[in-house]
């Protein structure tokens, strides 16, 4: 069982909230301190990153002035405007957090005194460049300026009360009368002076909340659940670039997978895997604006040079070199070493990207009608490629660091590029070769059926002529490979609730010398299997079990209905946070399963609600 000592680093994971513009993100803890930011963008280097080392990564702490106080958060319903309520004896007060979606790039932090006057204190301590460079502060009008060695770039705070300059860090101290309000606001750029005041910081909050209402009132959100949902989905809208049209798989680096482990990585980069799941997941309630942008994006890319036109994974602004280094000066979360920044994964071949990007572009096209002819000129040249290399192994869906293999996982996905692009072809009469396409597609299932199929487990493998298990056959009747009555599949299910499942928690697989991944560590449940499976429960008939798996995955949601992207089984959150994968796929599961509980006879799939046999009477 992996613990996190609580002594090692000042706020846990599950600990905060994200608040965001589409360009980058900062994370907020309880105790009112933005302990992870990037700037300008995502995959920018961090100039607050005391998360990943409290002592030298640097922070920006707006709270009330230390004493006995309970901390909570909450969002302002259906927005990402983050309020850290500070509950005590003497009195209450709160900090209203959020980024204006202007493309200013700016925090905005205004705290409140709810009940009696409140003392709130300010501590900026600026760590420029992942903490490498050292911060230079002077004062200006209305704040202090920061700019650091090796950069013309520059930003500013400025505070409607007193503020000064000590040493290495900004500080300030106000007392708010109960009602009234004072503000700090983080400005990028070496520009004119801005007016910030109260009346920009209350047009602000205004036209930011206008902006988040009105997104979540375009979507369609499922009776049960909503709440859980429209949280996922603002979370995946942060995720997105309102530059680019890119995607990131997290908002962090440097979250360890294992406590004091090397599993530690940097998600803050676009992989056309989990952008092309995102886009299904926000497809699914009525988004297509961002796939469509991200078709753009990733068409912009594909190139004639490249073997199969596309890389794993982009930079956000589209960059392709993207070098895995570490940060051996910073601490570690909890001491997790090495903190790597990049990811040596985009040289790697991974053979599933296809099938995911296929499937949100046939969801797109559903949508919104046929894609020009120059998007599918450079996506039939994509699946030309495809036919002849579907055989190739590679490193699987899980970014495997051993040897390659002939992964179910990648085989599986070829199987949905041909099939997608297949259904394109026919139903929007666009030209294709149909003869080949289809030919290699049904080589394809003909491969997995009886080269992954294990009788001796009575169930798909994680790759070929393997023994192991991996929790991604769970996509196998979500993607309609296999008919989840098929006797098949049933007996794969319940070797993955055999060998894989405890309680609600599913790992992805469990690591052997038959399977090694390169990898010393035992990780955590990796969150999107647990609601894979709670989805395959349910498209299989077992409703009721898979509603009862779903409200408990609900219990190691954090105070504000986010996941890392793994779970411990004390309910830690593990990983980078909040995690992509996790919340589209939770917003997937949620929607079949809404769709089953209001009885939805229309679904072929629909077949009652019944429980998966239970010989040790769990349920």
């Amino acid at each position: 069982m992996q613990h996190i000592d609580s002594s090692k680093t000042p706020n846990r994971i599950a600990e905060h909230g994200v608040i965001g513009d589409m360009r980058t993100l900062a994370l907020v803890a309880q105790d009112g301190t933005i302990d992870f930011f990037c700037h300008p963008r995502i995959d920018s280097p961090t100039l607050f990153a005391s998360l990943i080392d409290p002592e030298n990564g640097g922070s920006f702490r707006l709270s009330v002035k230390d004493g006995d106080v309970k901390h909570r958060q909450i969002y302002l319903p259906d927005t990402n405007i983050l309020i850290s309520r500070f509950l005590g004896e003497d009195g209450i007060g709160e900090v209203c957090d959020f980024m204006p979606v202007d493309g200013s790039g700016r925090i905005v932090r205004r705290a409140r005194a709810i009940m009696r006057p409140m003392t709130f204190e300010l501590s900026i301590r600026p760590r420029p460049d992942y903490a490498r460079r050292q911060a230079r502060l002077r004062p200006i009008a209305g704040g202090v300026a920061v700019g650091w060695e090796g950069s013309d770039d520059e930003v500013a705070f400025y505070a409607s009360f007193p503020v000064e300059v000590d040493g290495d860090t900004i500080r300030g101290e106000t007392v708010v009368r109960e009602d009234e309000t004072c503000h700090v606001v983080f400005c990028p750029g070496r520009k004119e002076q801005p007016e910030i005041d109260a009346r920009y910081v209350s047009k602000a909050f205004s036209a930011t909340s206008e902006y988040w209402h009105k997104w979540v009132n375009a979507g369609t959100y499922p009776s049960f659940w909503r709440e859980l949902v429209v949280r996922s989905a603002l979370t995946l809208k942060l995720l997105t670039s309102a530059e680019y049209g890119s995607i990131a798989a997290a908002a962090t680096f440097g979250l360890p997978e294992v406590i004091s482990g090397e599993r530690n990585w940097d998600y803050r980069f676009c992989w056309v895997r989990d952008a092309a799941f995102t886009l299904y997941s926000l497809s699914r309630l009525g988004y297509y604006d961002e796939a469509e942008a991200f078709i753009h994006f990733l068409m912009e890319r594909a190139t004639e040079t490249s073997e199969s036109g596309l890389q794993i994974m982009y930079g956000m602004d589209g960059s392709e070199e993207i070098v895995e280094t570490t940060l051996d000066h910073l601490a570690g979360y909890a001491g997790s070493q090495p903190v790597r920044i990049g990811n040596e994964a985009a040289s790697q071949r991974q053979m599933d990207i296809f099938g995911e990007f296929m499937d949100a572009v046939y969801i797109a096209s559903k949508a919104r009608g046929k894609p020009a002819y120059s998007v599918w000129t450079k996506i039939a040249r994509i699946l030309d490629w495809l036919c002849g290399q579907w055989h190739l192994p590679d490193q699987g869906i899980w970014e495997s660091r051993g040897e390659p293999r002939e992964y179910l996982s990648s085989r599986l996905m070829c199987w949905v590029a041909l099939d997608r692009g297949l259904r394109m072809a026919n139903d929007l009469s666009l030209p294709a070769d149909i003869i080949r396409w289809r030919d290699e597609r049904d080589k394809i299932q003909r491969s997995i059926v009886t080269e992954f199929w294990n009788p001796d487990i009575g169930a798909f493998t994680q790759f070929k002529a393997s023994t192991t298990l991996d929790a991604v056959v769970l996509l196998m009747p979500l993607v309609k490979f296999i008919n989840p009555r098929d006797q098949m599949w049933t007996a794969t299910l319940k070797a993955v609730k055999e060998h894989l499942v405890h309680d609600c928690l599913v790992k992805r697989y469990i690591n052997t010398a038959e399977n090694d991944d390169g990898l010393d560590g035992e990780e955590g449940a990796f969150t999107i299997c647990s609601f894979w499976y709670v989805e395959a429960l349910a498209r299989t008939g077992y409703v009721a079990e898979a509603r009862l798996m779903f409200e408990k995955l609900h219990t190691y949601a954090n105070h504000l209905g986010l996941y890392s992207e793994e779970l411990s089984s004390a309910g830690d959150h593990l990983g980078n946070f909040p995690q992509g994968l996790t919340h589209l796929s939770l917003i997937s599961a949620a929607i079949w399963l809404d769709r089953a509980l209001n009885g939805d006879k229309q679904d072929p799939n629909h077949y009652g609600f019944q429980m998966m046999e239970d010989p040790d009477g769990v349920f």
